[in-house]
């Protein structure tokens, strides 16, 4: 029981960061490029995160002193390189937090608009005026909250699961299109993408006495058994949504659905309620982190690193960025991406500091990846 409680903390933490608004876009991704590669498109994900993140952990459980990525960065690449991972982590959770932006608002809007007229920029306001009261509150994280409200969230799918099972057409899982074929690179990569709660777990399953490489081996298996439960649940939400809605799948998941059931459907509106509370929180947990680097690691000032952190997404917003997938797809490729890059050369820098050696040349073909992916994206956001 003991090894099991030493597991299952730091592995409720690390799903209720990876397991985010990444899974509300993906049901979109498989209804236009397929359910089957994306299946596919998911195991290559899988793999390439998880050779990312045990490159971290190496790292992480390497280096003594607690960091974030920038400092790990500034520790072993210099000055100048930390202020580039600053940089694309910042923009990173920027665009984490405008996709939760949107996605909260909408579903807040739908939630309403069961009892009464709603404005859809109402619901948005709102949501961001009761996001930024707790990041001003400065509470503590919430990933606990989240896991459980996700496991919740989840009960109510599979409920729609038994309850519509009968009306799911397979012919929706037939279809493929690969003209999508890179189409779903950023948005699956934004969903699986956990590093930066990869220090944090280390310092969970640290204990006296114990050795650094079993705990680099404990660490790593969290991360891998934490990667797998999330593809797991994103492939079932999408096999659940994807047979209700198909070809009408829209880029939330449960709009379509709405479309199709009518507007009585009492699950829906519990799913509405609960995408909500699950957007708010974690838009909670993003808002404070985001402003802990403006005011920790940039030295902007307390009051003004709050602003910032709250209201640069409400502001993109208003400018009408508010294309969820886009978002999404644009945070996953270039912000993850270009993080993905910096954690290669940070472990090449990490050996060759700590043991005098060169890591591998096979893992580069992780930079060519995610160089590939940057540039997809950027195509695809210009057609």
């Amino acid at each position: 029981m003991k090894r099991i409680a030493y597991f299952l903390k730091p592995l409720s933490v690390f799903l209720g960061t990876v397991i985010g608004v990444g899974i509300f876009g993906l049901p979109f991704i498989a209804s236009r490029i397929g359910f089957i590669p994306t299946l596919f498109y998911f195991l290559f994900i899988l793999l390439i995160t998880g050779i990312a993140h045990f490159l971290f952990a190496d790292v992480v459980v390497g280096t003594k002193k607690f960091y974030r990525l920038p400092g790990y960065v500034g520790e072993y690449l210099g000055e100048k390189a930390k202020k580039i991972a600053f940089a694309i982590i910042s923009t990173g959770i920027l665009g984490a937090l405008l996709a939760y932006l949107v996605i909260g608002g909408r579903f807040l809007n739908a939630f309403f608009s069961y009892y009464f007229k709603s404005n859809p920029l109402f619901s948005t306001l709102l949501f961001f005026v009761l996001g930024s009261y707790f990041v001003l509150r400065g509470i503590k994280s919430i990933s606990w909250a989240e896991l459980f409200l996700l496991f919740v969230f989840l009960v109510i799918v599979f409920t729609l699961f038994i309850k519509l099972f009968p009306l799911f057409d397979y012919d929706y899982y037939k279809t493929v299109d690969l003209s999508y074929a890179i189409f779903p690179f950023g948005v699956l990569l934004f969903s699986l993408w956990g590093s930066a709660i990869v220090p944090e777990v280390k310092e969970m399953m640290s204990l006296p006495d114990l050795k650094e490489k079993i705990l680099k081996r404990n660490l790593k298996l969290v991360i891998a058994i934490g990667l797998v439960l999330s593809v797991l649940v994103y492939i079932f939400f999408i096999f659940v949504v994807l047979g209700i809605s198909g070809p009408k799948t829209t880029e939330d998941a449960f709009s379509g659905i709405a479309g199709i059931l009518g507007d009585n459907s009492y699950l829906l509106q519990l799913a509405f309620i609960l995408g909500t509370i699950c957007c708010f929180t974690s838009y909670i947990t993003l808002g404070l982190t985001l402003k802990k680097v403006f005011w920790y690691d940039f030295g902007i000032q307390k009051n003004l690193s709050f602003f910032l952190a709250s209201l640069l997404p409400l502001i993109f917003f208003i400018l009408g960025i508010q294309e969820f997938i886009k978002i999404i797809g644009f945070t996953g490729a270039i912000a993850i991406g270009s993080e993905g890059i910096m954690i290669v050369f940070l472990k090449d820098a990490f050996l060759k500091k700590k043991e005098n050696r060169r890591m591998s040349k096979l893992y580069y073909l992780l930079v060519f990846i995610f160089v590939f992916g940057i540039i997809s994206e950027v195509i695809y956001l210009l057609q």
